[in-house]
């Protein structure tokens, strides 16, 4: 279900930034159970991953169950970021083009509809809070960046 509908989301709005929170090393996931979640990541188009290694809660009933052992539960969980990093680098290469409204923040950021993030142009004379139409014209790691373009 939550694959058919990121699909469906994004047929309609292709720059929507989906995300997810995703644990690796749940007691009896198995690697193939493991596999399938980082299949996730792609199949649901995801462009942002918090990844966690489990972490058993004394009192809960999965800190009963037969628990994945550490060594595994560290490499899954490596493995999964790793997964999500790729998935946000390719979701911020897909933005590259793209013209949207981007939201003046502090310190020279500005974040897009989707909440990519962007720098602000050298001398952008935009007070914090102002809404801006911006072109984005790459990236550098993690940020975008681009120019304002007239309406």
């Amino acid at each position: 279900d939550a694959i058919a509908l990121s699909k469906a989301l994004r047929a309609r709005r292709p720059e929507i930034a989906l995300g997810a929170d995703l644990i690796a090393g749940f007691p009896t996931e198995t690697e193939a159970m493991f596999e399938e979640t980082l299949a996730l990541v792609g199949e649901a188009g995801l462009s942002y991953v918090h990844a966690f290694p489990f972490s058993a809660r004394r009192g809960t009933p999965a800190a009963r169950m037969p628990q994945t052992s550490g060594a595994v539960i560290i490499d899954r969980a490596r493995r999964l970021r790793a997964a999500g990093e790729a998935a946000t680098g390719a979701f911020y290469d897909s933005l590259i083009g793209w013209v949207d409204d981007a939201i003046v923040e502090s310190g020279g950021r500005w974040r897009l509809g989707n909440f990519a993030p962007m720098r602000a142009p050298v001398g952008a004379p935009f007070p914090v809070g102002a809404v801006v139409k911006v072109k984005v014209a790459g990236r550098d790691g993690e940020t975008l960046f681009g120019a304002p373009v007239d309406e």
